[in-house]
């Protein structure tokens, strides 16, 4: 049984970008993470190790948030490596980053990257 395992809107300050300005003043950040995981171990024993876990997963979030990079897609690859390596077990990871109030010439809420690596 393969199950969808999400932690929505993480809210994290860092430190991205390609101007100067964003390396050094940082901005805030929405993550949202998706995790395929086979989950139907859990579903019958509803034991914690069993599963994924969430706080786990938001750690790992927050340590490849907290390296610098020029692209959100670079992080955003990061993130999914990172999961993967730490969650053997998912067969697909989805890490959709927003950058709240980007330094651009337009009226918008966020822009950022979705990336989903499925063959890992």
């Amino acid at each position: 049984m393969q199950g969808k395992i999400y932690i929505q809107d993480i809210r994290l300050r860092a430190f991205h970008g390609v101007l100067p300005q964003e390396r050094e003043v940082g901005n805030d950040y929405i993550i949202n993470l998706t995790v395929d995981y086979p989950i139907d171990t859990a579903c019958l024993t509803d034991n914690v190790a069993d599963t994924m876990s969430y706080a786990d997963a938001a750690e790992v979030v927050k340590q490849e948030m907290a390296v610098s990079s020029n692209l959100l897609e670079h992080v955003a690859y990061r993130i999914c490596r990172a999961i993967k390596a730490r969650f053997p077990q998912a067969t697909a990871v989805t890490a959709d980053i927003r950058k709240v109030a980007p330094p651009m010439p337009a009226d918008c809420t966020a822009a950022g990257v979705t990336l989903t690596l499925d063959t890992l």
